[in-house]
């Protein structure tokens, strides 16, 4: 699903500037330099380890946005995303596609609205649906990467979740020409290697500030329209599936049902939507 980026947060820090200051104002042996640019990291990977790790071991994997409030600051050191760049309009995004039917109901469902969204792509299904994927492109959406294979990144070593995600990107770029420059992760759990791959590639990791909770099996399209629009507000990031390849069977007939309603309320707030 899906530092690539939920709350009030979506401030970048420039690497480049920071940098900068470390060598500006660094006196004293090379020893003492590689100390001091060692405290960022190490505070980068306890920070990572706080604001997704903890969640994903309790159980509550799903529930990073319910870290709002005390993470974001954490987010901001890791130029970790949960709303528009511009803190306009509203950006809807799909996750685990693309689907062999959910992903072609939803693209017509947006082309009749008008809308442009962005689709978080796991690799494993573009080279299933490699003509999906490029039509996605074709339609004037964006795409972005969410993994290769669906896994908790927790679970991985750093040389899998570097595997995980050249293999999805080489595997999207294949299919549609496109570069992807957006990241989330699965589950929205992040972990350090993830992290450092996502700056070193330049990606933004952008998580959400809403979710409609279309994966599960209970959801209805009024309660994934009602859990999506509650909150609403300029810059949001709204988070829905175009699969069921890694929740609850159908669950993408749900939300396509629940688009329209979703894209009539947005419009009714004198909301408009943008990409993230």
């Amino acid at each position: 699903m899906s530092s690539p980026s939920r709350g009030p947060d979506g401030s970048r820090d420039s690497p480049g500037s920071s940098r900068s200051r470390r060598s500006a104002g660094s006196r004293g042996s090379p020893g003492s330099s590689l100390q001091a640019a060692a405290v960022p990291a190490a505070t980068a990977i306890a920070a990572a380890w706080v604001a997704y790790a903890l969640p994903a071991l309790t159980g509550a994997g799903y529930a990073v946005p319910a870290l709002e409030g005390p993470a974001a600051a954490l987010r901001r050191a890791l130029a970790v995303q949960t709303l528009t760049c511009d803190r306009r309009g509203c950006a809807l995004t799909f996750d685990d596609g693309p689907h062999p039917a959910g992903t072609p109901a939803l693209l017509e469902i947006l082309a009749a609205a008008g809308v442009r969204a962005t689709f978080f792509l796991v690799g494993e299904q573009v080279r299933a649906n490699p003509s999906l994927a490029a039509e996605i492109v074709a339609c004037g959406h964006v795409v972005g990467l969410h993994c290769d294979r669906h896994r908790n990144l927790l679970r991985l070593s750093p040389s899998q979740v570097r595997t995980d995600l050249e293999k999805a990107e080489a595997s999207i770029i294949g299919a549609t020409g496109c570069s992807p420059q957006l990241y989330r992760p699965p589950y929205g759990i992040l972990n350090a290697a993830a992290l450092l791959h996502a700056r070193r590639e330049g990606w933004r990791t952008l998580l959400w500030s809403q979710w409609g909770r279309d994966w599960e099996a209970r959801a209805t399209p009024s309660s994934i329209a009602e859990h999506l629009t509650e909150g609403l507000k300029e810059g949001s990031v709204l988070l829905l599936h175009d699969a069921d390849h890694y929740c609850a069977r159908g669950s993408w007939r749900r939300t396509a049902a629940a688009l329209p309603t979703v894209i009539a309320t947005v419009r009714e707030r004198g909301l408009s939507f943008s990409t993230p």
